[in-house]
């Protein structure tokens, strides 16, 4: 049985450490994370540029986080259904 409350709680901080991580990738490396960027979207983004502030990598760090944390749950939720 995995623990609920502790694998959600895990995938968040999780998904939190990921964002931190790449928000301070896209701070130091911009030109190298936007080429990352578009060949992971398979697109050409030439034409585009950053458009993250502060409010931004808060709002998404929140957001990524409570999101990784319900699917955390569900995906325990389900885990130990499926063991009974």
């Amino acid at each position: 049985m995995i623990n609920t409350l502790q694998f959600s709680v895990a995938s968040a901080l999780t998904a939190a450490l990921l964002w931190i991580g790449c928000s301070v990738l896209v701070i130091v490396l911009p030109e190298a994370m936007w080429q990352m960027t578009a060949h992971m979207l398979h697109v050409d983004l030439a034409e585009v540029d950053w458009a993250m502030g502060w409010t931004g990598v808060i709002s998404g760090l929140v957001s990524w986080s409570v999101l990784a944390g319900l699917a955390g749950a569900i995906l325990s939720a389900l885990y130990n259904k499926l063991l009974k």
